[in-house]
C-alpha cells in the first residue's frame, strides 16, 4: 500500500507541475483575443508578463522557506490554490490593473511549486528511487508546455478565452482536494521518521555553506539558456528558418516533449547507476556529465541546412537540460536533506528567474544588433562550464553537516560518497 501511495504522490506531483506550465502559457494566446477586446498595449503586455515574474522569483525562494516549515502537503496546497484561483479570476478580467494583479499572484502561487515537489519526493523516496520521482514530478512542465497551445486554442474555441483561464483554474482547485485527502502518515513515509524530530535550518546559516552558493551560481547561469530555448524558438524558425506561422506550432512541441521524456529517463539512469553500486556522488555527476556533453549539440542548430535536423538539434538540447535538471534538483537533496531542500531548491529557482529577467532584453539586442549565432554558441558552452565548476566547487555530493544533526538517509553516510 505504502509503494502505490508514493507512486500516487508523483502522478499528483507530476499533474501539478504540468498545470503550472499550462496555466503559465495560457495568456501567451489569449492576449490575442483580450488586446483587441480591452485595447492592451504590447508594453502592457510586457509590464504583465513582468509582474508574473517578479512575484515568481520571489516567492521561489519564499515559498522553498515556507514549505520547508510547514512540510510539502500544506505547501503545495497552498501554493496550487493560490495560483489556481489566481488563474480562475482571469475568467473575469474586466481591465488592465486587473490583469496585471492576477498574474502576480499567479506566480506568488506557482513559486512554491518546484521547491514543494523536491521537499516532497526527498520525503517520500530514498536514494535509489529519488531521482527517478523527481523526473517524473518535474516532467509534468514539459509536458504542460506540450499541451498548452493546442489545449488552449481548444477551450478558446469552445469556452471563448474565458474558458481557457477558468476550466484548467478549477482542475487546480480540485487537485487541492486530492491532494490534501492523502493519508499523509509519519509512519509510511521513508526517510526523517518520527524518532528524529523536525527541524529547520536558520537561512544565514544556509547562506554561509559554499553549496548553496554553487547551486544558485549554476542556476543563475542555467536557466537563461533555457528561458532563450522557450521564448526566442517560435521567432527563430519564423525569421531565420522561414517557417509559417500555422507550422511553428506543429515543430516547437517537438523539443519539449524530448524534455519530458528525458526528466524521467535522467532519473531512471541515475537511479539504475546506484542500483549497480555506484555512488550518489558519481551518478548524479555521470549523468550531468552526459547532458553537458550532448548540449554541445546547440552551436550546430545554427549552420545546418534543414529545418528539420535544426529542430532535432533543439530536442537534443532540451533532452540533456532533462537529464541535467533533474539530477541538479536531486542532489540539493541529496546534500541538504528534508530541513532545507526547498529552501535551496527555491534560492537557485530565483537565481535562475532574476538572471531571466535581466538577461531576456540583452538577448533582443544581440538578435537584432548581431544574429542568433552568440546564443546558440553560448547555448552549447555554458553546460560544460557549469559542470566543471560543479566537479571543482563540490568535489563530493553527499549529506552535509548543518547544526547538530546530519541531513541524510537515516540509513547512513557510509553509503554516500565518491
Amino acid at each position: 500500500m505504502q509503494k502505490h501511495l508514493r507512486w500516487m504522490i508523483v502522478f499528483l506531483l507530476f499533474i501539478a507541475t504540468g498545470l503550472s506550465f499550462l496555466d503559465r502559457q495560457v495568456l501567451s494566446i489569449a492576449i490575442l483575443k483580450i488586446q483587441e477586446e480591452f485595447k492592451i498595449t504590447d508594453v502592457q503586455y510586457g509590464l504583465i508578463n513582468t509582474s508574473f515574474l517578479i512575484s515568481y522569483a520571489i516567492m521561489f525562494t519564499l515559498g522553498g522557506w515556507l514549505i520547508d516549515r510547514v512540510g510539502g502537503k500544506l505547501g503545495l496546497a497552498l501554493s496550487v490554490g493560490i495560483w489556481s484561483v489566481a488563474n480562475s479570476l482571469h475568467a473575469v478580467m474586466n481591465s488592465f490593473t486587473q490583469l496585471l494583479t492576477f498574474r502576480f499572484f499567479l506566480g506568488m502561487g506557482e513559486g512554491g511549486c518546484f521547491p514543494g515537489a523536491a521537499w516532497t519526493v526527498y520525503r517520500w523516496f530514498d536514494k535509489k528511487e529519488r531521482a527517478l520521482a523527481n523526473g517524473i514530478a518535474i516532467g509534468g512542465s514539459a509536458i504542460g508546455a506540450v499541451v498548452a497551445p493546442p489545449l488552449t486554442i481548444w477551450l478558446s474555441a469552445n469556452y471563448g478565452w474565458r474558458g481557457g483561464f477558468l476550466i484548467p483554474g478549477l482542475i487546480g482547485i480540485a487537485w487541492v482536494i486530492i491532494w490534501l485527502f492523502i493519508p499523509w502518515k509519519t509512519e509510511n513515509l521513508i526517510v526523517e521518521k518520527a524518532s528524529e524530530p523536525h527541524e529547520t535550518i536558520p537561512f544565514l546559516q544556509l547562506l554561509k555553506q559554499k553549496a548553496t552558493w554553487v547551486f544558485i551560481i549554476i542556476r543563475f547561469l542555467l536557466d537563461p539558456v533555457f528561458y532563450f530555448m522557450m521564448f526566442w524558438i517560435p521567432k527563430y524558425l519564423s525569421s531565420v528558418r522561414n517557417v509559417p506561422f500555422e507550422q511553428i506550432g506543429s515543430l516547437f512541441w517537438i523539443p519539449f516533449l524530448a524534455l519530458g521524456i528525458a526528466n524521467v529517463l535522467g532519473g531512471w539512469f541515475s537511479g539504475q547507476l546506484i542500483a549497480f553500486n555506484f555512488s550518489v556522488n558519481k551518478a548524479r555527476k555521470t549523468v550531468m556529465g552526459i547532458a553537458a556533453i550532448l548540449t554541445l549539440a546547440a552551436p550546430a542548430i545554427e549552420w545546418v541546412s534543414s529545418v528539420n535536423v535544426a529542430v532535432a538539434l533543439m530536442a537534443v538540447f532540451m533532452f540533456a537540460h532533462g537529464f541535467w535538471i533533474t539530477n541538479y534538483i536531486t542532489a540539493i537533496s541529496d546534500m541538504f536533506g528534508q530541513k532545507a531542500t526547498s529552501t535551496v531548491v527555491g534560492l537557485s529557482g530565483t537565481a535562475g528567474a532574476v538572471s531571466g529577467l535581466l538577461l531576456n532584453p540583452l538577448m533582443g539586442v544581440v538578435i537584432q544588433q548581431y544574429s542568433y549565432r552568440p546564443l546558440w554558441i553560448a547555448s552549447g558552452l555554458l553546460y560544460p562550464f557549469a559542470f566543471v565548476l560543479l566537479l571543482v566547487l563540490i568535489p563530493r555530493i553527499e549529506a552535509l553537516s548543518l547544526g547538530t544533526k546530519r541531513v541524510a538517509h537515516k540509513q547512513g553516510l557510509s553509503e554516500i560518497g565518491g
